[in-house]
């Protein structure tokens, strides 16, 4: 049997939606997903069980630049 990691990622391209890979914890493999006003964010552990995140939006595009630079300050690390 194939690991949920695979199942996953089959998936999301039999849908033929965008993802990519990335590594955050040493037991898991965490798969973001991209559709029109939302992301998911799924940790796949090395376990076979799955967990995720949803963050929805509206995509706005924003021009104010100070609004923007405020943003990028308040997450910067110190």
């Amino acid at each position: 049997m194939s690991h949920e990691l695979y199942r996953m990622i089959g998936l999301l391209e039999e849908a033929k939606i965008h993802f990519r890979l990335d590594r955050h914890r040493d037991d898991s493999i965490m798969i973001t997903a991209t559709v029109v006003g939302e992301r998911v964010e799924i940790d796949v552990f090395e376990d076979g069980h799955v967990e995720y995140s949803r963050f929805r939006g509206d995509e706005a595009v924003e021009e104010d630049i100070p609004t923007l630079e405020a943003l990028i300050r308040r997450h910067a690390d110190p």
